[in-house]
């Protein structure tokens, strides 16, 4: 059964929190007028900052179906909506000429009906479901063209899609709308205005001590603190990809399977691969640039003498 939407600011920030997902306040009030006034909410930010993350626990904590829409470079419509299953449709014509009915109007009719229809995931998130409207992330858009875009204008707008071999098919309870981009490159205004925006940004270390706290809280807390503090810094760094709160995870938790309890030149340097994903960049941190770096983490961590 799905759950109900949340009936306030500090409601919604509970809801994520539910989900193992600790959201600013901003994000969070972006995210319950979206709800509440059923407008799609477009995401910006840079990758691994936890967009993504949103609609898959809005799916879990509204007991909500996840429909997902991974956008790539020459996506269609017959990848995101529908398309006719030709094979069969084929088996039908056959199956028709072998029997002598050859009524060309009548076959046509049957071969363009629902039973031949394959439907995509913007089509699936239209349909009704005994659990309430599903969550529709629309994943990287940017990686999209924009022809695509501007076919969703419609679909944003009405929450509905024109099939021309069976008219129009309208969502009786519009999806919850989550838009995701990584800004490689601009979306077009028209299908902004149709949403709610907020940009992601990469946390402050407070609350990405607590987001990692929260994802694993088996980690020793000092551990912890110096993981972020050491990913900070990296951010400040000149480097061709900063690392995202889903690489200090992922660091994280290759530290904690290494049993390590505190940051160290060496471990540093062997687990780069889990934190940068760039060789250039990893040649540019590791050896005297990370145990710089390291050596202003243990300053900024360390406890005060009284």
């Amino acid at each position: 059964m799905p759950l109900p939407m949340p009936s306030s600011v500090d409601a919604t920030v509970d809801l994520l929190r539910h989900g193992s997902y600790v959201a600013d306040r901003s994000l969070a009030t972006s995210l319950f007028l979206a709800l509440k006034l059923g407008r799609p909410l477009f995401l910006e930010g840079e990758a691994g900052v936890g967009k993504t993350e949103i609609a898959k626990v809005l799916s879990e904590t509204l007991g909500r179906k996840l429909v997902r829409l991974q956008c790539y470079e020459g996506l269609d419509v017959a990848s995101a909506v529908y398309e006719w299953n030709y094979a069969r449709q084929m088996l039908e014509i056959r199956l028709a000429e072998a029997s002598g009915d050859t009524d060309r109007t009548s076959l046509a009719k049957d071969i363009f009906s629902e039973e031949f229809l394959i439907r995509r995931p913007l089509l699936q998130a239209l349909e009704p479901d005994v659990g309430g409207a599903p969550v529709l992330l629309i994943d990287e858009l940017d990686r999209t063209d924009e022809p695509f875009e501007a076919y969703l204008l419609e679909v944003l707008s009405d929450f509905q899609i024109s099939i021309p071999e069976l008219g129009t098919v309208r969502a009786d309870q519009p999806p919850i709308v989550i838009i995701t981009s990584n800004r490689t490159r601009e979306i077009h205004d028209a299908l902004k205005r149709r949403c709610f925006y907020h940009w992601v940004d990469y946390p402050q270390a407070e609350r990405e001590v607590e987001i990692v706290r929260t994802r694993m809280p088996d980690v020793e807390r000092n551990l912890s603190e110096q993981i972020v503090a050491f990913v900070q810094k990296l951010r400040q760094q000149d480097l061709f990809k900063l690392p995202g709160v889903a690489e200090t995870l992922d660091w994280t938790r290759a530290l904690n399977t290494l049993d390590c309890m505190e940051l160290t030149n060496e471990v540093i340097n062997d687990t780069l691969g889990t934190l940068l994903k760039y060789q250039d960049d990893i040649q540019r941190i590791q050896g005297s640039e990370a145990a710089r770096l390291l050596s202003e983490v243990n300053l900024a961590t360390r406890p005060a003498v009284r």
